[in-house]
């Protein structure tokens, strides 16, 4: 008979004791991922209205797009 309440304790309390630790546990690790994630976003757009143009750098090596290669087409019927 002991052993019986003592399995329907474990079946009744371990869920919430499990949901209870992976809250202190991972929750605290996701709450800091968003909020720098939410940093960064605000860091990137900037203030509201402000426009931002960001262009590629140019390299003087660079000569722009030369052509590919030739690939012959055949047709298939």
């Amino acid at each position: 008979m002991k052993y019986i309440i003592l399995i329907l304790l474990a079946i009744a309390f371990v869920p919430a004791i499990r949901r209870f630790l992976f809250e202190i546990l991972v929750g605290n690790q996701i709450a800091k991922q968003q909020k720098r994630y939410n940093d960064f976003m605000e860091k990137e757009r900037g203030k509201e209205g402000e426009i931002k143009v960001k262009t590629p750098p140019t390299n003087s090596k660079s000569k722009g797009f030369e052509g590919g290669q030739y690939v012959d087409y055949e047709e298939v019927k």
